[in-house]
């Protein structure tokens, strides 16, 4: 959602990228979607379609083909160990005990930027994953426009003004350290 709001705000389309990725683990199905723009500065955003658990494989494959140092990616995803709402950036760390970091961290080692969104870990009574994998609830929805454009607002901070002025801004309230 936070990709897909940078890209309406930049009138940027969704396409595979390019077929040559040099990774036999992204087969041509796994591809991610891409969009690129360029106007003061290259920017490429991508939403990896392949299993989350497996994130890393297009990340890496990605950041190899455009030549883009992990210190240069901003890793977007939501996380449950999060309050739902509230964002946390950091340069580097841990991938905690979300999946998808975990597999970005398995192939690009752990300094890269990431930007966590809050999902919460809503009902105890649930299956974890059920919510993961669920529809918000009407009450979060209400709140999930606002929440989605300060991401896309942080993630364009970064692209403009690199992950410290990110943390700086929008970890204001955390008191934890700047890193996992």
């Amino acid at each position: 959602m936070v990709l897909d709001e940078i890209a309406r705000r930049h009138n940027l389309t969704w396409a595979m990228a390019p077929a040559q990725l040099p990774d036999a683990l992204v087969a041509k199905k796994f591809r991610p979607l891409g969009a690129e723009a360029s106007a003061k500065a290259a920017v490429l955003l991508s939403k990896p379609l392949t299993f989350m658990n497996r994130s890393g494989d297009a990340v890496a494959a990605l950041s190899r083909y455009y030549d883009v140092e992990p210190v240069d990616l901003l890793v977007v995803v939501d996380d449950i160990d999060i309050p739902f709402g509230r964002l946390r950036t950091r340069a580097s760390g841990s991938a905690g005990t979300h999946n998808g970091l975990r597999s970005v961290v398995e192939r690009l080692g752990t300094q890269f930027p990431r930007l966590r969104v809050g999902v919460g870990r809503g009902d105890a009574r649930r299956d974890l994953a059920d919510h993961v994998l669920a529809k918000f609830e009407p009450a979060e929805r209400e709140q999930l426009e606002s929440i989605v454009t300060r991401a896309a607002d942080a993630a364009e901070m970064f692209a403009a003004e690199g992950i410290v002025k990110v943390m700086n801004t929008y970890n204001a309230d955390d008191a934890e350290s700047a890193t996992d």
